[in-house]
């Protein structure tokens, strides 16, 4: 996976790699959890601070900066950043099944992996183009990371 850039990249574009490589993480986790003798655990912890920072970086940078920006989009926004609150709960279930080692982790890494992909597809069709009408980089506005979380 390349480097994040500053703004090298277009916002919109970045976007889409950064949810891009989280539904790749999410998969392998899925996989993993299949696959017996696997240390799941760490990988899903891993996993859970790279969506959740991701998610921070967007309520504290590109969504108050598209709000500013584009006030037509602040329901838009308030319902995404709702969706944070829900999946972060799903996200703290999911590192206490994993932590507990309960085999129930499959069905709650199913169940996020559906949530996630409804959020970023939504996002993706709704805020990609104003993504680009704001200054900043990746890292502030969206929370970018230069590597998968696994």
């Amino acid at each position: 996976m390349p480097p994040v850039p500053s703004r090298a990249a277009a916002l919109d574009d970045e976007l889409l790699r950064v949810h891009d490589a989280l539904r790749a993480d999410l998969r392998r986790l899925q996989d993993g959890v299949r696959e017996p003798g696997r240390p799941l655990g760490v990988h899903c912890l891993a996993f859970c601070t790279a969506l959740t920072r991701h998610h921070t970086g967007e309520d504290a940078g590109a969504f108050p900066a598209l709000a500013a920006r584009f006030p037509e989009l602040r329901p838009l926004l308030e319902k995404m950043a709702e969706d944070h609150a829900v999946i972060s709960g799903i996200v703290a279930r999911i590192e206490e099944v994993a932590a507990s080692g309960d085999p129930a982790l499959a069905g709650e890494l199913d169940g996020l992996a559906a949530i996630v992909e409804s959020h970023f597809s939504f996002e993706e069709r709704r805020i990609r183009a104003a993504l680009d009408a704001l200054d900043g980089s990746a890292v502030d506005l969206l929370g970018a990371q230069e590597n998968s979380a696994l």
